[in-house]
């Protein structure tokens, strides 16, 4: 009879020749048979152990996994648990080396290569895949208990006790769970190759596609690294022009793999710039955020004074000498971030209020090229903005005198609130609506 695992491999059925043979090499010491598991208990951890391998990935299941299966089936648990611990050992240091060497000393801030890694005490080495999050919160705890156990109960060290096959199949089914396991076995991004493609030259669509799909695949806290890389790249002013737009587009394209773990860190990164005095790091990476429409995740505050800024230099450039030519970029990036945000409260009504200017124009016309994005935002308004869209003649201003002096400005006024539609708004915006169309239309 054999144990077979789930995948077809099998242990073989061996226990009817070892016990008795345990049994007369201990009678030949003339040492007692509880040195060593009893026979029901290496039947009972036979038994249990096809299951627990069948854990184990097939290309990680090396002469130590065959070892460990050796010394369970003579009662030598000790010795099996300082196998299976090595396993582990050899599969954490793996994952490390994948992950990539230059990535490590970004993360300690120092020189880290082969010799530290194999250097590293089991601890320390716990302590590092779990920093840069290679193994989880809970495979960090229970394989911190693995070790202390490993320390205390195996052929490490002189024993202080004896484990029962239990505690033994526990501790196996804890390494192949959370150690032994192959979800960052395959090889990460050669960050040396990454950089060097980034920065050496403009990327076509064939050589963005290659990297967006290895960042994509590669495993997320070294995405995680990487992206916060790409956005250091796009925000430093010595990198060339051509290299602050291939890191962008790579961000652009796995925008959707930018979750919040990801975009938490980029926030980190942007407030590091902010309290280092980096002003042309930290403009930059707002210009950042909002290509990625990311900039819901600034403060209020810097949300205001982002929307406040870019609604100044849209009236600016409607108010100066050429108008209809120099809007259009302006009404654009005011119509992006609308898109990347919700306009916050404090500046609502300036927002409203620059849209409408250029929208309603002046006695000579409007700029063509900005209408489109005035309609999309006017289109797009919140009920507050609605508010005050409604709201802009109640007191006097340079748009109220347009409105009054020039009937073409209110005839835009008017299809600019012919735009909003009932049914988004309620009651008491239904009837101040109507009445202001009343009394535009009948002056």
């Amino acid at each position: 009879m054999k144990n077979s695992l789930s995948c077809g491999v099998e242990l073989p059925e061996t226990l009817s020749a070892t016990l008795p043979s345990i049994n007369s090499l201990m009678n030949a010491f003339n040492l007692p048979r509880e040195l060593i598991a009893s026979d029901e208990e290496i039947l009972y951890a036979w038994k249990e152990l096809p299951r627990e391998i069948s854990r184990i990935p097939d290309n990680l299941r090396d002469g130590m996994i065959v070892k460990m299966c050796v010394a369970v089936s003579v009662g030598l648990f000790d010795g099996a648990i300082n196998y299976i611990w090595n396993a582990v050992i050899t599969t954490l240091r793996q994952k490390i080396r994948n992950f990539g060497f230059s990535l490590i000393h970004e993360t300690l801030g120092k020189k880290f290569d082969e010799n530290d890694l194999i250097e590293l005490k089991d601890s320390e080495l716990l302590d590092l895949c779990y920093k840069v999050q290679l193994v989880s919160e809970d495979g960090y705890f229970f394989l911190n208990q693995c070790r202390d156990i490993r320390n205390n109960f195996s052929t490490a060290h002189p024993s202080i006790a004896q484990i029962d096959d239990r505690e033994l199949i526990i501790f196996i089914n804890r390494c192949c769970k959370y150690g032994i396991t192959d979800d960052y076995s395959v090889q990460g991004i050669k960050i040396s190759d990454f950089i060097v493609a980034v920065k050496e030259q403009k990327l076509d669509d064939t050589m963005l596609g290659v990297w967006t799909q290895r960042l994509s695949e590669t495993f997320h806290r070294q995405r995680q690294m990487l992206v916060m890389m790409l956005m250091g790249i796009y925000c430093d002013s010595n990198s060339t022009e051509e290299s602050r737009l291939n890191a962008l587009r790579i961000c652009l394209a796995i925008k959707e793999a930018i979750d919040e773990p990801i975009q938490s860190s980029l926030i980190e990164q942007y407030n590091e710039y902010f309290v280092k005095g980096k002003t042309d790091k930290y403009k930059a990476a707002k210009v950042f955020f909002e290509k990625l429409g990311m900039l819901n995740l600034l403060s209020e505050s810097e949300k205001n004074s982002i929307v406040k800024i870019a609604c100044k230099n849209l009236l600016s450039a409607h108010l100066e000498f050429n108008n209809f030519y120099n809007e259009p970029p302006f009404a654009e990036r005011l119509y992006e971030i609308s898109k990347s945000m919700e306009i916050p409260e404090m500046a609502k009504y300036e927002y409203v209020f620059t849209v409408l200017m250029g929208y309603v124009g002046n006695p000579y016309g409007v700029s063509n090229g900005a209408v489109w994005y005035y309609e999309k935002m006017i289109r797009g308004f919140s009920p507050k903005e609605i508010n005050c869209l409604l709201s802009l003649t109640d007191s006097r201003s340079l748009f109220s005198e347009k409105i009054e002096y020039h009937s073409c400005c209110k005839k835009r006024y008017v299809a600019a609130i012919n735009m909003v539609e009932e049914d988004s708004i309620d009651a008491q915006q239904i009837a101040k609506r109507k009445m202001l169309l009343s009394k535009l239309q009948s002056q």
